[in-house]
């Protein structure tokens, strides 16, 4: 047989690959994995050791305070850490606090989505940019210049509407007014809502703008007016983000200092009227009672600090609950 006629097909050698390369380079992928796994994770237990070093902080400093307070602690309507036995108590703080943070919450959440939706959805292009760097700027004037403008101009133009709430629902008793100083919660209550609609309005319009064109253009296609899109499609997409921004607002309400001090009339005592001066908040009364203080009072001071700490901590937690419940209309699930 002729052998030139056999069939004598030889396969091209295949090339090999440097095994020393491959593994080089799975080592580095896997190096650079491990490193950014343990700075992500070590990220994490340090944000965790920080949030115990300052409860156990507070709480330390808190005991020595509480166990030589001759009143309780949590319903006493006095403060004075200079007596002997002192005798103090968070009553009156707690509530100025809660009452000054729900007034801005009920005026700052509803005109900052209203806000955020103006600017994603009904203002043309240039206008809503424009809106946007307006409240950007808002958002980083510092807390004395609010503090001063509240004092300055706020103040003395808030009588006209404590008149009118005198006149109209004084009857409630909420609303009645002794013609004094406007230096009442319901003051502080407008101020920290101007102060924290910054903050509402601007993640409340980035998560608007996440929103899925075709949920939009679905509702157009079945006829929707523009206020049935936003109702059906915007609003509940975004309910989650402006849960969290309105969080985050009132963090701030509940922790502000100086723009309070600046603006409030305190004493120990509860009003039942929003009109009327009186009350105080935990943050105003540790700025301005801290650099007098003595070791003792400052011990004090840092016991109301924690029952802050603790208000703070079970907001959020509340926030982060009636999120979780609402997962199903996160970006993440869309």
């Amino acid at each position: 047989m002729d052998i030139s006629t056999q069939n004598t097909h030889v396969p091209p050698p295949t090339p090999q690959r440097s095994g020393g390369t491959r593994k080089r380079a799975a080592g580095a992928t896997r190096r650079g994995d491990q490193v950014f796994l343990g700075l992500s994770r070590g990220s994490g237990i340090l944000l965790l050791v920080i949030m115990a070093a300052i409860a156990v902080f507070l709480t330390y400093r808190a005991s020595l305070a509480i166990s030589k307070d001759e009143g309780n602690f949590l319903t006493t309507f006095e403060w004075n850490t200079g007596l002997q036995p002192p005798v103090f108590g968070v009553a009156v703080l707690a509530f100025g606090t809660v009452v000054s943070s729900i007034i801005a919450m009920a005026i700052a959440v509803p005109i900052a989505v209203a806000i955020a939706l103006f600017i994603t959805h009904y203002a043309p292009r240039k206008l809503g940019g424009a809106i946007a760097y307006v409240v950007d700027l808002l958002a980083a004037v510092p807390s004395i210049v609010y503090g001063l403008w509240g004092a300055l101009i706020l103040v003395p133009h808030m009588n006209g509407l404590y008149g009118w709430l005198n006149d109209y629902l004084g009857w409630t008793g909420i609303f009645s007014w002794d013609e004094g100083a406007p230096r009442a919660m319901l003051t502080v209550g407008i101020l920290l809502a101007i102060m924290i609609l910054p903050i509402i309005t601007n993640v409340s319009r980035e998560v608007f703008r996440q929103v899925p064109q075709m949920h939009e253009e679905a509702a157009l296609a079945l006829g929707a007016t523009r206020w049935e899109v936003i109702r059906m499609s915007v609003l509940p997409f975004g309910r989650s983000g402006v849960i969290s921004a309105s969080m985050l607002g009132l963090g701030r309400a509940l922790g502000e200092t100086m723009a309070v001090a600046t603006v409030l009339s305190p004493s120990f005592d509860i009003q039942a009227s929003l009109l009327n001066p009186g009350g105080g908040t935990f943050a105003q009364n540790i700025a301005s009672k801290f650099n007098e203080a003595t070791e003792f009072g400052r011990d004090a001071l840092i016991a109301s600090g924690l029952v802050l700490f603790v208000i703070t901590l079970l907001v959020n937690g509340a926030a982060r609950m009636i999120i979780a419940r609402r997962k199903e209309y996160s970006g993440a699930n869309a």
